[in-house]
């Protein structure tokens, strides 16, 4: 007597049946979770030990003055962070409010540094003559460090916020321009021929065309022109800079406050961390199909 054939799939026999087999609709969820809180807890890990391992130097240096400790540093966050003794503060600024001056700076320069260069771009990748005329020119200004010209824009606008924000623009306006142009020229024929057969005008096909197919290196240069202006913030604020917490590093570094000058560049890097990584978000949110396309 033959037994009843089973309809239910032979997990040693199907391929697709691995461990998952059998976990129920919660077992991807699961997954994400667990990865997410794998890799949360990497992150954390190395930070612990790269804590340690700054302890460890700053013992072994004893030299404050060139290696503080993470307490000094702690200490100073706490004091730059109140009021101390009467003193507010780092002259007479509490740590965020530095850190929001200069957040605002950065953010009004990338603007406008972004905006232009995205319109530098758009028009350097569609009219070939004014690229060639261009290219070399922006290639240059991108070359140059920030403090290459801001000792010109200084005698151009003054001590005041004028040459700050027109630093940050000059510098965050290059990466932006160069991948907008660089995307839209090489813009799928293709899809733009395709697009001037059905009736579009110029300006139809570079808004639904060319710039979707470019986003990508837009954003990327977005990133690129968000990182410089970061790291030339410091250069915009060593002239009149405080508030500011590139100034307040300038500072500290005329006082030889190492500890100052190690918050400061921290604060700097955690709030361009969070910034890059909201970045990363409207990236996704925008480019949902890059990386899988």
């Amino acid at each position: 007597m033959t037994s009843p054939v089973s309809l239910r799939p032979d997990p040693a026999a199907d391929p697709e049946a691995g461990p998952a087999a059998g976990r129920g609709p919660g077992a991807p969820g699961r997954s994400v979770r667990r990865g997410w809180v794998r890799r949360f807890g990497v992150r954390v890990l190395s930070l612990l030990v790269l804590l340690v391992l700054w302890q460890v130097v700053a013992a072994a240096m004893r030299n404050p003055s060139f290696i503080p400790s993470p307490r000094a540093v702690w200490d100073q966050l706490v004091q730059t962070s109140t009021v101390h003794d009467g003193v507010r503060g780092y002259s007479g600024h509490l740590l965020v409010e530095h850190l929001g001056v200069s957040l605002r700076r950065i953010l009004v320069g990338s603007v406008l540094g972004v905006a232009a260069g995205l319109v530098l771009g758009v028009v350097m990748g569609t009219v070939p003559w004014i690229r060639v005329v261009t290219e070399p020119l922006v290639t240059f200004v991108r070359a140059l460090p920030p403090l290459a010209y801001f000792s010109l824009l200084v005698i151009w606008f003054g001590i005041d916020e004028s040459p700050k924000l027109w630093l940050l623009t000059i510098a965050a306006l290059p990466p932006v321009a160069v991948a907008t142009a660089s995307a839209v020229y090489a813009a799928p024929a293709g899809l733009v021929e395709a697009a001037r057969a059905l009736g579009a005008t110029r300006w139809n096909v570079i808004g639904d065309v060319v710039l979707p197919s470019a986003l990508p290196e837009i954003f990327t240069g977005v990133r690129l022109a968000v990182g410089i202006a970061y790291s030339s913030v410091v250069a915009a604020e060593t002239i009149n800079g405080v508030p500011g917490i590139g100034g307040m590093v300038r500072d500290a570094q005329r006082y030889l406050q190492t500890d100052v000058v190690v918050l400061g560049l921290l604060a700097i890097g955690i709030s361009g961390l969070l910034i890059d990584g909201a970045l990363r978000l409207l990236e996704h949110r925008f480019i949902p199909w890059r990386g899988r396309a």
